[in-house]
């Protein structure tokens, strides 16, 4: 089980459970088809965010039951809230999880995104026991891919036109670290 104490601390960011007065500034970045490009979902109409938000209100603890901890990403300085990000829970049997994130393009660029997914591998390997942390992505999805690479995770696959994805044949990556490869102090 994970239920960590909120807020979730980093230098520049708190980590927290998203509340229904997050509407608008979720909205401002899952409404973006730049954003959900690369994402399972097209881009949000405000009541299709409204009800995914109503859903992540449920996800700020883990557990084998509830299989999604995903939690608000918010700038430290400002209060502004600049992410996304999800563990789910793949196997308590084998103790794996699968990250993910989005974040608001205005925040690009800045090692926010490197920041936050610390905490969460941090949270998935310490907190709960986690073997084994994987992150999939579009292979034409550069940000992505660079992002786990510079969180260490090694890439273990690329698969070609795995699946059909928003109307067409597409490559995915996959990459993933082990526990006793995690190094928290990096």
């Amino acid at each position: 089980m994970l239920n960590p104490t909120y807020p979730i601390k980093t230098p520049r960011l708190l980590l927290r459970p998203f509340t229904m007065d997050d509407l608008d500034e979720l909205h401002s970045f899952h409404s973006r088809p730049d954003v959900v490009r690369y994402l399972p979902w097209d881009a949000r109409t405000y009541d299709g965010t409204r009800a995914a938000l109503e859903t992540k209100l449920g996800q700020a603890a883990l557990s084998a039951e509830n299989g999604t901890f995903n939690i608000a990403v918010e700038l430290r300085e400002t209060g502004a809230l600049i992410g996304d990000i999800f563990l789910f829970w793949r196997s308590p049997e084998h103790r794996q999880g699968e990250i993910g994130f989005a974040f608001h393009p205005d925040y690009h660029g800045q090692g926010l995104a490197f920041e936050a997914s610390r905490e969460i591998l941090r949270l998935g390997f310490d907190d709960l026991g986690l073997h084994r942390i994987y992150g999939r992505c579009d292979a034409r999805n550069d940000a992505s891919a660079r992002l786990m690479e510079r969180l260490g995770m090694r890439r273990e696959a690329h698969l070609v036109e795995n699946e059909l994805f928003k109307g067409e044949w597409g490559d995915e990556l996959i990459y993933a670290m082990l526990q006793r490869e995690w190094t928290p102090a990096a």
